[in-house]
């Protein structure tokens, strides 16, 4: 089986970086261009500031230049390129979602206490082949959606937690540090958007989420796999 990684989902740049000062994809610039296109329709731009923008994102070279277009338009939770990754994620009481088209740092902080956070890398983009997020997850819960090819990998401290996802143990318990839900101990587990890379393929990315899990869930939720009939037959291509 060979895996593939989505196309323009990674890109291999130097983590000193600035994200905004990251190359713009057709993609990057199509997303500014349609919130601009939605702004004039509303009312929000006039006819002539649309058209001085909708200039400017086609020349557009970074993500700084293009996200300079719409921070006037709407908030910074809703803007089509977010370049604000750094930034803690925290749910206390309530919920808080990173999603869309945004950069990822290397590291990155989540706390998740009586509320849910939600880590969407779908449509994101890795600065780094290796993401730590330290994670705080307290009587709620961190959910984490992944598309092919990127390996997720839950370490740290967990104490009356569960988990859901495909799981793969990464090496074997021993007596007295736990590994079942309700026990307290150490706990390694991968998530995998699929198995692993195949011979010849890049090294997929990692995202590695550490830290302390009490009384929560940690949640991975990748694409479902091909199954043939009934589970059983892989099916024939036609």
């Amino acid at each position: 089986m060979t895996i593939k990684v989505k196309r323009g989902y990674r890109q291999d740049v130097p983590s000193r970086n600035a994200p905004r000062d990251l190359r713009a994809s057709d993609a990057d610039r199509e997303r500014v261009v349609s919130l601009l296109a939605e702004a004039v329709s509303d009312g929000r731009l006039t006819l002539d500031e649309h058209a001085e923008r909708l200039e400017q994102a086609s020349s557009a070279r970074t993500l700084g230049e293009l996200a300079g277009l719409t921070t006037d338009l709407v908030t910074s939770d809703a803007q089509p390129l977010r370049l604000d990754g750094t930034r803690p994620v925290t749910a206390v009481f309530g919920g808080q979602r990173r999603e869309g088209r945004w950069v990822v740092p290397e590291r990155l902080a989540v706390a998740a206490v009586f509320g849910e956070a939600l880590l969407d890398f779908r449509e994101a983009l890795l600065q780094s082949s290796r993401v730590v997020v330290y994670a705080t997850v307290i009587f709620g819960r961190l959910k984490i959606l992944v598309p092919d090819g990127v390996i997720v990998e839950v370490t740290g401290t967990s104490v009356a937690s569960s988990r859901r996802g495909p799981v793969t143990r990464r090496q074997p318990e021993l007596p007295g540090q736990g590994g079942q839900d309700g026990w307290a101990g150490r706990e390694d587990r991968a998530f995998r958007g699929d198995r692993a890379a195949a011979p010849g393929q890049p090294e997929l990315p990692v995202i590695e989420v550490r830290g302390l899990i009490a009384g929560g869930r940690v949640q991975v939720v990748a694409p479902p796999r091909a199954r043939g009939f009934l589970g059983i037959f892989p099916r024939r291509g036609r």
